[in-house]
């Protein structure tokens, strides 16, 4: 099934094609994708959680706890709920983000779908999403599943993934090369 759909490599990797693979059994996979969605924002937003996630201190039943938590809390589907359960009390939360991501990828490609990733030095509104997916869906001639995030040290411009290509029109990177520039003048 997955693994067709893109390599399945790493813990991570393994992880998400099994979910992906379940949730496609059960007609699923939009709550699921939904769920991961919501669960990376969350991570995103609070620091503290991904120390959580990453820490080895915590012992499995504390993050299988706090994990239920969230999930229960966010209203989590039982798929993915018992997911994090697992991943939990497998102790493999340190690789949570990567599984999120792989999912993503293998869903997205399942739609036919390309994965991008903009990253701006302030957010963008959602024209300047919506503009930028057009540009790129034009660009590479498939339906773009586009996902921004914000780094204030790029100063200004973008920085665009679009599979292994990307397109760096940072106003840190600009700076960079005429520094390196100058330093040979």
């Amino acid at each position: 099934m997955s693994r067709d759909l893109a390599p399945t490599t790493g813990v991570a990797g393994r992880y998400a094609a099994a979910l992906f693979d379940l949730a496609q059994e059960e007609g699923a996979l939009e709550t699921v994708e939904a769920d991961l969605k919501s669960l990376k924002a969350a991570i995103a937003a609070a620091p503290d959680l991904r120390g959580f996630l990453k820490s080895p201190v915590y012992d499995s039943a504390d993050q299988l706890k706090a994990l239920s938590a969230i999930a229960e809390k966010a209203g989590y589907s039982a798929l993915t709920t018992n997911f994090l359960k697992l991943v939990a009390s497998n102790r493999r939360l340190f690789a949570l983000e990567a599984m999120i991501a792989a999912f993503a990828a293998l869903a997205s490609k399942h739609r036919g779908e390309v994965l991008a990733e903009a990253t701006s030095a302030a957010p963008m509104n959602e024209d300047q999403v919506k503009t930028l997916r057009l540009e790129i869906e034009r660009e590479v001639g498939h339906a773009v599943n586009l996902s921004t995030a914000v780094d204030p040290d790029l100063l200004g411009g973008l920085v665009v993934r679009i599979g292994s290509k990307m397109i760096d029109s940072s106003l840190r990177t600009k700076l960079n090369r005429i520094r390196t520039v100058m330093k040979g003048a």
